[in-house]
């Protein structure tokens, strides 16, 4: 069978048991990234909101000074937040995933190897 440019068994089974190691990885990541609280803050300090890891909002904390500010300011400083809770947690994931897909290199001819 090799002859048509398909891997060999034992290369086939390697490949097979790194994929449901990532899959196994993966599930973990997974929780670790829901159990996550990355916060992002204004640039004034007085609005911050919290996503986990899997971009999920957890909570939103605006100081009473910046509300007393009035609606305009409260929304342009939470929206703040949220951009730097977003970039954190999305950066957070990237990062994780990388860290679990970046030691994969199957090798096998004839598959994108």
């Amino acid at each position: 069978m090799a002859g048509f440019g398909l891997p060999n068994f034992g290369q086939l089974t390697e490949a097979f048991r790194k994929a449901q190691q990532i899959q196994q990885d993966a599930a973990k990541l997974q929780d670790e990234l829901d159990a996550m609280e990355l916060e992002g803050q204004s640039s004034c300090g007085r609005a911050s909101v919290w996503l986990s890891g899997n971009q999920q909002p957890l909570k939103v904390r605006i100081a009473p000074e910046l509300a007393a500010e009035g609606a305009a300011a409260t929304e342009a400083a939470t929206l703040e937040a949220l951009k730097a809770a977003y970039d954190t947690s999305t950066a957070t994931m990237k990062e994780r995933m990388e860290e679990l897909t970046g030691g994969l290199n199957l090798n096998l001819p004839g598959i994108g190897g």
